[in-house]
């Protein structure tokens, strides 16, 4: 009875707010924020004039010691979310609206806990953890798929109004994750050992970049 509840509870979440308590779930955190407050529309955005504006987007802002968080997705990403349930079925109907939003979701708690324990947290580190929150969260959702890997690594496409530095950025943050990702397949996935895959990913998640990429640098 208590789990029905918890279902129906959990229905009536928007897919933002689903992914977000999963993924604190999964690493163990928690922020104390609903990330539906955080949400913002086109309107609201435009009128930020930021000079990118891309289908996904967190806006950061910092005033004083007051850290302003805004997190864009579009509305059509969100309805085919809300129509295609990806915790029903992860297909070609909703595999890039639902990375999308992993994507999203992800740099929110990332950022969020950073800047409670008062820790700075590099782009790069933050497209890194990203791409590897890709990976476990359709593992986990899916299970292990044959195509999984070089969909999300194999088949990228930057954005066209990237500059140089940002698409170097984002070459540098998916190859570090696809090394990671191969790993975590090899030992983890194809083998089904699933504990040991989350003790895994909550020991990355706790580490500095540093760090990390020291780590996958061992790993491959």
């Amino acid at each position: 009875m208590r789990s029905d509840r918890a279902a129906a509870l959990s229905s009536r979440l928007s897919i933002l707010a689903r992914l977000q308590l999963g993924m604190e779930a999964l690493y163990r955190v928690e922020t104390r924020l609903q990330i539906d407050v955080f949400t913002i529309d086109a309107a609201t955005r435009a009128a930020i004039h930021r000079a990118r504006a891309p289908r996904e987007q967190l806006l950061i802002s910092q005033d004083g010691g007051e850290l302003g968080l805004g997190l864009f997705l579009d509305a059509e990403v969100l309805s085919n979310l809300e129509n295609n349930d990806p915790s029903t079925r992860l297909d070609d109907r909703n595999f890039a609206d639902f990375c999308l939003a992993v994507e999203g979701v992800s740099h929110f708690i990332y950022v969020a806990l950073r800047a409670a324990d008062e820790r700075a947290v590099s782009q790069l580190e933050l497209e890194l953890q990203a791409e590897v929150d890709k990976f476990a969260c359709c593992v986990l959702l899916a299970g292990a798929a044959t195509d999984l890997h070089r969909r999300l690594y194999g088949e990228v496409h930057f954005a066209h109004d990237l500059d140089a530095d940002e698409r170097s950025r984002y070459r540098a943050a998916n190859n570090q994750a696809r090394r990671y990702a191969g790993v975590l397949e090899r030992r983890y996935v194809r083998t089904e050992r699933t504990e040991d895959l989350l003790a895994e990913l909550r020991r990355f998640y706790r580490m500095d970049l540093p760090d990390k990429l020291g780590h996958i640098a061992r790993l491959d």
